[in-house]
């Protein structure tokens, strides 16, 4: 056996407990159970870190099990460990497919995390706008925003954990809201948003455009009154440090 076929069966055996490759290895598979063992601890202890507070609301024994089968379905494929907790979203849909609120609160975690870690970019400065036009420009957000719609309260749940307060129940809310998750300085923020506010976000970042986003508050809103909104919306976009940049310069 040479060393390229002998790494490929120590990743099965750690991966999956092929009996195949224990055999080719260790005659049996004698000895073997330590690195695997070490293997799953390690796995179990990135998604306990990554997801501290999904963990403490569904309680040990469910989280323990969720993890377990998504290291048995998922083995690392990134060069870094924080990269593991990518996907343990789907996971639990799979698993427990009737609590939207463990979902949406494993989504908050994870881009939480993901935010944090985020290729910087430096926000925009607002003394660049004085020669934007307007009908051209375009919206350069963040790199470390993430957005999603919730179904439930799983951010009430979170804030909650984050705080030390008393844990409300999972509930389903009136209407879906929108989510955000981005780094503002060296602090991952979440911040839910009506449901208009957080369309007009989606918009804005989908497209690009200041007149699109425009556009279409005007058809909704009047002109004064959709004009006056998308000037709101643009400052708490740049107060909140979620652009990066505005492109679209007048020609003197």
């Amino acid at each position: 056996m040479n060393l390229n076929m002998m790494q490929r069966d120590f990743r099965r055996w750690l991966t999956t407990a092929d009996a195949g490759a224990a055999h080719r290895l260790a005659d049996g598979g004698s000895g073997l159970d330590v690195y695997q063992n070490n293997y799953r601890v390690q796995l179990m202890g990135c998604l306990e870190a990554t997801y501290p507070h999904l963990r403490t609301f569904v309680g040990d024994a469910a989280f323990r099990h969720a993890a377990a089968v998504h290291i048995q379905r998922n083995p690392p494929r990134a060069w870094t460990l924080d990269a593991y907790g990518a996907g343990f979203e789907t996971t639990l849909r799979a698993l427990f497919p009737d609590n939207p609120d463990l979902h949406e609160l494993a989504w908050i975690e994870w881009s939480l995390a993901t935010a944090f870690v985020a290729r910087d970019a430096e926000p925009l400065d607002p003394a660049r706008l004085a020669h934007v036009d307007w009908d051209r420009a375009r919206l350069h957000f963040a790199p470390s925003l993430h957005m999603a719609r919730l179904t439930t309260n799983a951010a009430d749940i979170w804030s909650a954990l984050q705080d030390g307060d008393d844990v409300p129940e999972a509930a389903m809310l009136p209407a879906p809201a929108g989510a955000i998750v981005w780094r503002r300085g060296h602090v991952a923020r979440l911040r839910v948003l009506p449901a208009a506010e957080f369309e007009a976000l989606q918009l804005a970042r989908a497209e690009g455009s200041f007149g699109a986003l425009c556009a279409r508050l005007v058809d909704r809103l009047g002109a004064d009154d959709g004009v006056a909104r998308a000037g709101a919306l643009l400052a708490d976009w740049i107060g909140n440090e979620l652009l990066t940049r505005v492109s679209g310069i007048r020609q003197p």
